[in-house]
């Protein structure tokens, strides 16, 4: 009882700068302030101030942090277009002076982020009116990019920084989807006609090509035959006619009638006739008179043949 009595007064000092300690979480940054004024930050970890008179006005996170935000543009043609979309920020830096802009512009965070909302919506809908309904859907990176680049500025002034701004959807209204639906439906029927219409061209072309080329094969093939067949023709003619001079020569000879050739090779004609007519109708006149006529017909033919080989 004595020390306490004797020493009382160390031992309030002693619980006075205890009552002056305290921490800051990591993550943090604390702003002291001193009978109303701002005096210094304090770090994350054991810190000190003096007992009654300092005061952590408030912690500040140096964190990431984000919002979600749902809000409503109407393009310059006077369609509405929704938007769902992320926004990430955080404390531009640890350094005093932004942490002083970031504790005293703002009475509270409630306020900052309603700043920030309003004007995050206010520069997307700036550009969205300059824009028509079915531009909106392929620009969602040009909204970004837009958005970065004019709100960056009051961000700065504010010891904020927008990390990422992601639009994770965008919808219209109900009448203006099914209008585009339809417009998706009918460019894809159109599509499938063209690709149709394509395929069809494609098929008739190689079918009329196809039969072309066996048209002109075929016509070869006529060509190549009668050819053909011509050069039997003559070729069968030049032998007959060798035939004929030499059974011709060799009759001479045995001093017989050259006649009895032609004669046989009447009966010969004849006889082909009634093998390969194949029940067809052949009138012939079988007297001798016509027989007479026939030969010296055949005679004036081969005597006008020497006539012209001479």
């Amino acid at each position: 009882m004595d020390f306490l009595t004797d020493y009382w007064w160390l031992i309030a000092i002693g619980l006075i700068l205890f009552s002056g300690l305290f921490t800051v979480n990591q993550g943090t940054i604390a702003v002291i302030t001193r009978l109303g004024k701002y005096v210094g930050v304090r770090r994350p970890g054991l810190n000190f101030k003096i007992p009654f008179l300092d005061q952590v006005y408030k912690r500040v996170s140096v964190q990431n942090r984000s919002v979600e935000l749902e809000f409503q543009a109407v393009t310059i043609d006077q369609a509405n277009v929704y938007f769902k979309s992320m926004l990430l920020y955080s404390v531009q830096n640890e350094g005093e002076e932004t942490i002083k802009k970031v504790a005293f512009k703002f009475i509270s965070d409630k306020d900052l982020m309603q700043a920030l909302v309003r004007t995050i919506e206010g520069n997307i809908r700036a550009y969205v009116a300059t824009k028509r309904q079915s531009e909106i859907l392929g620009l969602r990176r040009d909204i970004v990019e837009f958005v970065k680049e004019h709100v960056d500025t009051s961000l700065e002034e504010w010891g904020y920084h927008l990390q990422d701004l992601q639009i994770n959807d965008i919808t219209f209204d109900q009448v203006i989807l099914e209008s585009m639906s339809k417009v998706v439906a009918s460019n894809n029927l159109k599509a499938a006609a063209e690709n149709e219409g394509q395929a069809l061209l494609i098929t008739k072309t190689k079918s009329a090509e196809a039969e072309g080329n066996a048209i002109k094969i075929a016509a070869e093939a006529e060509r190549q035959a009668a050819q053909l067949r011509g050069q039997g023709v003559a070729l069968f003619r030049e032998e007959v006619a060798k035939g004929m001079s030499q059974a011709a020569e060799q009759m001479k000879q045995a001093n017989l009638d050259t006649n009895v050739i032609l004669f046989s090779m009447w009966t010969e004609a004849i006889k082909n006739f009634a093998e390969y007519g194949k029940g067809n109708v052949i009138f012939l006149d079988g007297s001798s008179e016509g027989m007479d006529r026939t030969m010296k017909q055949i005679m004036a033919m081969t005597m006008e043949e020497r006539t012209i080989r001479k």
